[in-house]
C-alpha cells in the first residue's frame, strides 16, 4: 500500500481522491508507519507541514513553487503529515 501511495502521479482532482483514498487504506492497513494517527495530530502536522513544504522541495532540488499549489502539492502536504514531528 505505501509503494501505491507515494507511486500515484497526483495531477487532478480525481486523481487527488484516489490518493485520499490509498491515503485511509493505508492508515487503517499500517497504522504503525504513522506518526500522527489521531485528527487533531494529523491537523496540527498538516498545519505545519504546509507551512514547511517550501524548504521540503528546495532540499530536495524539487523545482516547485508552493505558492502556486496544485493537486500534486496537496498530496505532497498529505503525505507530509501523516510523518510530520
Amino acid at each position: 500500500m505505501d509503494n501505491q501511495l507515494y507511486e500515484l502521479k497526483v495531477k487532478d482532482r480525481q486523481s487527488f481522491i484516489n490518493f485520499l483514498n490509498l491515503l485511509r487504506q493505508d492508515l487503517l492497513q499500517n497504522p504503525e508507519t504513522w506518526e500522527n494517527k489521531t485528527l487533531p495530530d494529523f491537523l496540527d502536522a498538516l498545519e505545519s507541514y504546509t507551512e514547511d513544504i517550501q524548504g521540503y522541495y528546495n532540499n530536495t532540488n524539487a523545482n516547485v513553487d508552493a505558492e502556486k499549489a496544485t493537486w500534486s502539492t496537496f498530496a505532497d502536504i498529505f503525505k507530509g503529515a501523516k510523518i510530520y514531528e
